[in-house]
């Protein structure tokens, strides 16, 4: 499986669930429908998992994260990423290329107003739940490797500082200070 095929995965499973703003819903029907490949390719959707939370892993998206949620941990940070991941590759990558996009996304907007906290744990267990359920094994430990890059040293202020955050991120902003 490479990054297509996952991406691919994704979005088939977006189109099969109720509400594809939901990212647990959506790990769940990936993992599922991911359970019926063979198992070299789950096995590496595991690894292409991990490079998108590597390619997402930037400063300006936690700042983002950290204003959406009202904090963000460590990993916190990987469960708003997981459900980024959820939202497929569109949302994905605009939102890389410009965090202060999420304010324009129908769900974030939605979560706003209704205060609720982004992030999906599940999205990191896709290959994991679905090798399981194909295999009744676990995912081998040694099948993927996960490299962060270094954060964006000019990202590197305290994300409590909200004058930074408001002129960094200003749709943001405005749609989480109403």
């Amino acid at each position: 499986m490479d990054t297509q095929q996952f991406w691919k995965l994704i979005e088939e499973a977006r189109s099969q669930v109720p509400a594809p703003d939901d990212g647990d819903a959506v790990a769940r029907q990936a993992a599922a429908l991911l359970a019926l490949r063979p198992t070299g390719e789950i096995v590496a959707a595991q690894q292409v998992l991990w490079d998108l939370m590597a390619d997402s892993y930037r400063g300006p998206l936690w700042g983002a994260a950290y204003m959406i949620n009202g904090g963000c941990s460590d990993d916190g940070f990987d469960y708003f990423r997981g459900w980024l991941i959820t939202q497929g590759r569109a949302a994905f990558e605009s939102v890389i290329a410009d965090p202060d996009r999420l304010a324009g996304l129908p769900a974030v907007r939605a979560f706003a107003a209704d205060g609720i906290d982004i992030e999906c744990e599940k999205a990191l267990s896709i290959a994991w739940d679905a090798h399981h359920e194909a295999t009744g094994e676990e995912l081998p430990g040694d099948a993927f490797t996960i490299r962060y890059p270094a954060l964006d040293p000019d990202w590197g202020f305290d994300f409590g500082d909200g004058d930074q955050l408001r002129r960094r991120l200003p749709r943001l902003a405005a749609l989480y200070s109403g």
